[in-house]
């Protein structure tokens, strides 16, 4: 590192100055000046040049006449939408085969047990396995036509893909699990859907199952378990098979599936891109999941729809590595392993512990990672937090300065000086060999997401989208590397806003609910045509409960949400989650939660504040030290926090009306785990609002004093 003494002595010389040192330098200093002025004009002649844009960046979207203001890719042919990219991969099963085939029986699902390196099934013995496992549902009375459904409750790892591959293969229908959802939920599911097979990961699961069933009618037959290779399982699995006995339930081993598959080998069944391929049920801010259906014609016209955004900066191919961590129960990870299979590319599983994630990238080194906003927040804030003095806050704003500048230009690398210097750690946490991340399920920040692509170096897009449209139905463009929209319609789908004028959004001003229509749109909810019909209005539109607004580069920007508005005492109209974007900003805030109702004429909040910055903060703020819990529960802090919140939503514009008036300072973080966060990290307004109850009833009786 550079001393402090460095940068205070340095200045621009004036023209006496120079000329003076140049009577009195020596010839080898003119010669080394020499030498050094080369050395810059080469860096600048063989500096990366941006590469070639898909499009025009500054029209990313075109409109259809009509007048309805919709907006197509301008990568779709004529006005119909993407279907497919490769002839042999017209569903997720074909998707498979032509990986398979192009990658010459290379390896494809891989997995690693602690400090051990990755071991990897080639193509050939996954689909090998795959045919066993289909082969076994079959067996057991499973078909296309009849009992379709097996439900599938586990972590990410191989053997979740083989079963998804399996029902495939036989043209039958996954239907993710997954524990967070509660048994409640779960049991609603398997009713819902009327699953009589089900495979698990771990005896915890096939226990909450068990429990979902007991005392009770209900379809499941048969539980497959994964896991009982270690001696320790044989006495549980025994005790399990027991338990399943006394409830009319089957309870056997993946092996033992396998094997029972293999002796009643069938040949595949492939399905038609029409067909069904899984039921992802969504978690939901209310009410019980709702099963969103989604053919093979969705899910490959998704994934085609990606292929084809970033052919022209980056082609897949068989040396392609994924990390897969993010939940398979969800569309946006299942996307992603369906453009790796359809190259022939390798899948590396995590090990199940996101605490062990950094080593399971250090030693699969991926080439390609989805990740969620979440995720990217902590590594911003770990980046930031690390940079503790003075001087490595100045070098490291310096060095992003240099890259944002390079990113503007459209130019993506991670070999500059400042990646050698400065960034070169950040990029080895990830493996050191990323190519393409994508980041969506959630809003980022555009600063945090620009630092990122400066600070990575590679090429990193952000979509939009939610299971109903498969996954995605924007992304941004390739050399677009700005942030703060969600990029221009996938080529699959059209998108067009509609108004919502009790939000005084209107599509003539290039605002209102955004709707999409396309290959990727799903079938409608499992057995709830009333629901489908409030989701999917009589001309195919998805209106999606989203608020856009149209940039002048034809660019979608997401600024509010539809779903969650209220009215005040006054009616007047509050959309929460917009506010709490504005909220978060603070850096004393790490989440919050706004409340108002119809008999009060002001919001409140619950704040929780953020415990990486806190200190610093409040040092810096008010000049007070402590630790978490004391700053948190002084009324001199809960009054800063309260003016920094109010000051942002000043400077957004915000109406006095959309402003706190009050909050209550909680120290445990929304969370999955307690039942405040769906699994994808949405707030459920719904809990939110009974936990806090008593705080929310003292809020405004303290207002209303």
């Amino acid at each position: 590192m550079l001393s402090q003494e460095f940068f205070h002595g340095l200045r621009l010389p004036d023209l006496e100055d120079v000329s003076q040192y140049m009577r009195s330098v020596s010839i080898p200093v003119v010669v080394s000046i020499g030498a050094a002025a080369a050395a810059t004009a080469y860096c600048l002649a063989t500096r990366p040049k941006a590469l070639p844009s898909v499009f025009d960046l500054h029209m990313q979207s075109v409109e259809l006449p009509g007048g309805e203001f919709v907006h197509r890719s301008l990568l779709q042919n004529g006005n119909g939408h993407l279907t497919h990219v490769f002839e042999d991969g017209r569903t997720v099963y074909e998707s498979f085969l032509r990986g398979a085939r192009v990658s010459n029986n290379g390896p494809c699902l891989g997995s690693r047990k602690p400090k051990q390196p990755y071991e990897w099934m080639s193509y050939g013995e996954v689909m090998e396995r795959t045919e066993n496992l289909g082969s076994a549902f079959l067996h057991k009375g499973h078909s296309k036509t009849t009992d379709p459904h097996v439900g599938i409750f586990s972590r990410n790892r191989p053997e979740w893909t083989i079963a998804e591959l399996a029902c495939y293969t036989y043209s039958l229908v996954s239907v993710p699990l997954y524990d967070t959802l509660g048994t409640e939920a779960i049991s609603y599911i398997i009713d819902k859907a009327a699953i009589s097979t089900i495979i698990c990961d771990v005896v915890d699961k096939v226990n909450l199952v068990l429990d979902c069933t007991e005392d009770r009618k209900h379809t499941v037959k048969t539980i497959v378990l994964m896991d009982t290779q270690s001696p320790d399982l044989s006495q549980t699995f025994q005790t399990l098979v027991n338990r399943g006995r006394q409830a009319g339930i089957h309870i056997l081993s993946l092996q033992e599936m396998e094997a029972i598959g293999k002796a009643n080998h069938q040949q595949p069944v492939p399905p038609q891109s029409e067909d069904m391929a899984v039921i992802c049920f969504t978690s939901g801010t209310t009410g019980n999941p709702k099963g969103a259906m989604l053919t093979h014609g969705n899910i490959v016209s998704n994934t085609s729809a990606f292929i084809k955004m970033t052919e022209t900066h980056y082609s897949f191919s068989t040396s392609d590595v994924h990390m897969s961590f993010l939940p398979l129960a969800h569309m946006f990870e299942r996307v992603a392993q369906g453009v790796m299979l359809i190259h022939g590319a390798k899948i590396g599983f995590f090990q199940g512990d996101i605490r062990r994630l950094t080593d399971d990238l250090n030693t699969l080194k991926p080439t390609v990672i989805p990740v969620v906003p979440r995720i990217l927040n902590r590594m911003y804030d770990k980046i930031y937090g690390q940079a503790n003095t003075l001087l490595k806050r100045w070098l490291l704003g310096f060095a992003y300065r240099r890259k944002e500048a390079e990113l503007k230009k459209g130019i993506v690398r991670r070999d500059s000086i400042w990646d050698q210097l400065i960034f070169r750690k950040v990029q080895a946490s990830l493996g050191g060999r990323i190519r393409v991340m994508i980041t969506g399920a959630a809003p980022i920040s555009p600063t945090v997401l620009t630092f990122l692509r400066a600070a990575i170096g590679c090429q990193f897009y952000e979509g939009y989208g939610q299971t109903e449209c498969t996954s995605g139905c924007t992304m941004t463009t390739p050399g677009d590397w700005s942030a703060g929209h969600v990029g221009a319609p996938l080529p699959c789908n059209s998108i067009k806003l509609v108004d919502v004028p009790e939000m005084n959004y209107l599509a003539i001003n290039g605002e209102g609910e955004v709707c999409v229509k396309g290959t990727n749109v799903f079938q409608g909810y499992l057995k709830d045509p009333e629901k489908t019909a409030e989701t999917i209005d009589a001309e195919g539109w998805l209106h999606t409960g989203d608020i856009g607004k149209w940039l002048p580069n034809g660019t979608l920007k997401i600024v509010d949400r539809k779903k969650h508005i209220f009215k005040l005492a006054q009616g007047e109209y509050i959309a929460p989650e917009k506010i709490e974007t504005i909220y978060v900003r603070s850096d004393a805030v790490a989440q919050v939660f706004v409340h108002g109702d119809s008999l009060q004429s002001c919001l409140v909040a619950v704040v929780i504040p953020d415990p990486d910055f806190l200190s610093d903060w409040t040092k810096k703020t008010l000049g007070l030290e402590g630790s978490y819990q004391e700053l948190c529960g002084r009324p001199d802090v809960k009054a800063a926090i309260l003016r920094s919140m109010l000051q942002l939503g000043k400077e957004v514009g915000l109406m006095s009306f959309e402003q706190v008036k009050a909050i209550y300072i909680h120290t445990e973080m929304f969370s999955i785990e307690n039942g405040l966060l769906t699994p994808t990290l949405k707030a459920k307004r719904n809990e939110l609002r009974q936990h806090f109850r008593s705080q929310i009833e003292e809020l405004y009786a303290g207002i209303n004093m």
